[in-house]
């Protein structure tokens, strides 16, 4: 797609300087190993052909949930949201789950939305949680606005980290109720919800790096949904 530069300098967002994410790896109940990275802006075209299956499946709510994370990673693609960001969790190079948000200031950090693509392991709590380090820990924040779009979301976020509800605030996501993690919630849960060790094994890392890999589309509805997630 040939792009007008000069007219892209208008319409791309200005960015904050974001720190990276250091990767970890977490051994799940299974004794698999999760990378955990930051995805680069390049491979949001594969990280789509993950999150697409999911936009049909009704169960958890993730049809929405996929369709909301589809249009984010592709507008942070095509440089139409301000200092988004990616993490990803990767086995054997699979991508099995995903998690966004972004920067709103220095202070301030807006989570967007946590995806497993492979469930029954805690990947989307792990995820979630490494999302938590990485704005309060790396980016440096006082405080990051939440939203839930489904019940398994509310027990797992607003439940399990005691979230502070914001009566008044309007999250980005819409019309839901907004809460808030802030440093002190953060670092009193931290030992329980936030696992993972660094540094991660060269090989693990740069396997994981150079073997950005999808599963097909019926593995994909068979680990979220069972076998009677076959067919649409």
């Amino acid at each position: 797609m040939a792009l007008d530069m000069e007219l892209e300098k208008v319409l791309r967002a200005p960015a904050l300087v974001m720190v990276d994410y250091p990767a970890k790896v977490i051994t799940l109940a299974n004794s698999k190993k999760m990378i955990v990275r930051q995805a680069k802006r390049e491979e949001v075209p594969i990280l789509l052909d993950a999150v697409r299956p999911t936009m049909t499946i009704e169960r958890d709510f993730y049809d929405i949930v996929g369709a909301r994370l589809y249009a984010e990673l592709l507008g942070w693609y095509r440089h139409r949201v301000r200092n988004e960001y990616c993490l990803v969790g990767q086995i054997d190079g699979y991508v099995v789950g995903i998690v966004n948000g972004r920067m709103v200031d220095q202070a301030i950090g807006m989570s967007y939305h946590t995806i497993a693509i492979d469930r029954g392991l805690k990947i989307g709590a792990h995820l979630f949680a490494a999302k938590m380090e990485y704005h309060i820990e790396y980016l440096g924040q006082q405080e990051v606005w939440i939203t839930a779009e489904s019940p398994i979301g509310f027990r797992r976020w607003m439940i399990e980290y005691s979230l502070i509800q914001q009566d008044g605030v309007q999250h980005e996501l819409g019309g839901a109720t907004s809460y808030k993690l802030t440093r002190d919630l953060y670092f009193a849960s931290k030992s329980r919800l936030v696992a993972g060790s660094r540094p991660v094994p060269e090989a693990l890392l740069k396997y994981a790096q150079e073997n950005l890999l999808v599963a097909d589309e019926k593995t994909i509805r068979e680990n979220i949904c069972g076998t009677i997630g076959r067919e649409p």
